[in-house]
């Protein structure tokens, strides 16, 4: 068990930076966006506040489902996506998710 999580973007990426990391680290992807907005509804709270209401994407329950796992078993998680607008949502709904 790795005392560290560090959870990225790409899975390309999370087999270069474990290697750097070396133990005490692992490192997992999160395969991009884990949420979005529904399709079949607005996505947001019309009758409150206007909330966006972001749902984990169907494609991605077992993705989600794997890094709770991990994170649970992790002293501490790193969410290191990319520094970019799409890094920032991503880290958030990871956050928010896990």
């Amino acid at each position: 068990m790795a005392q560290n999580l560090v959870i990225v973007e790409s899975p390309a990426k999370a087999k270069t930076i474990e290697k750097f990391l070396g133990a005490g680290y692992q490192v997992a992807s999160s395969f991009g966006h884990i949420a979005d907005l529904p399709s079949r509804t607005l996505g947001i709270d019309v009758d409150g506040d206007f909330t966006p209401q972001y749902k984990v994407s169907a494609d991605k329950k077992a993705v989600v489902a794997k890094l709770k796992e991990l994170a649970d078993k992790a002293q501490t998680v790193w969410l290191a996506s990319d520094e970019d607008r799409e890094g920032e949502a991503i880290s958030w709904h990871l956050a928010e998710t896990l």
